[in-house]
């Protein structure tokens, strides 16, 4: 039986395996069955998917990120006014904080609920729908990291988004520092000026 992934949007996507064009086996995942179906994960390999939903086969890498620091960002995260909009994805030695595009949700709910003329029941359930739809459509783009610089210490750097024109990266704003001092520090500036002040 072919392998099978089902992503955060509920899409169910397929493990397949095509060839490159030097012979060597290429493995992806599609929405349909295409080349040939892979019926098990190849070795050193496992399933990934991104913030986004985009699922990938990927080389498995030792975990260089400990369950707890991995913990104070995520609880940062949660502490922060629109930690709704926020999302953390992990990579081997890096956590990378995403923003959702788009409007709030909240405020939209709100706004439409306002010109329909909606009940508060009514405003509640629409709100959760609106919920549910966002976590299926909502994209996010990165705005901030936390890179793991000094593994015996325990020592990262921080770097966030720059949309400068000529830039348009990531840029150092703070380094060699726990993650408790940085999550501390820089989360609470997220969607606001005083993230765009930090280089």
């Amino acid at each position: 039986m072919a392998v099978t992934y089902t992503n955060r949007k509920g899409r169910k996507y397929y493990l397949c395996q095509g060839i490159t064009k030097t012979g060597k086996p290429r493995y992806y995942f599609s929405r349909e069955q295409k080349d040939k179906a892979v019926e098990k994960i190849p070795e050193g390999y496992e399933i990934r998917e991104s913030v986004n939903g985009i699922v990938s086969l990927a080389k498995r890498r030792p975990k260089l990120l400990t369950d707890e620091e991995i913990a104070v960002v995520e609880a940062a995260l949660k502490k922060h006014p629109e930690g709704k909009r926020y999302r953390l994805g992990v990579k081997f030695k890096e956590m990378a904080i995403y923003e959702a595009v788009g409007p709030d949700l909240e405020e939209l709910a709100k706004m439409m609920a306002k010109e329909f003329g909606f009940s508060d029941a009514r405003v509640v359930d629409f709100n959760r729908r609106m919920e549910k739809e966002h976590d299926i459509y909502t994209q996010y783009t990165p705005v901030m990291k936390f890179i793991l610089s000094d593994k015996e210490k325990r020592l990262f750097d921080a770097e966030r988004m720059c949309y400068l024109g000529s830039i348009d990266d990531f840029i150092g704003i703070d380094y060699d520092k726990t993650i408790e001092e940085l999550a501390g520090a820089l989360i609470p500036k997220l969607g606001t000026d005083a993230l765009f002040e930090l280089f």
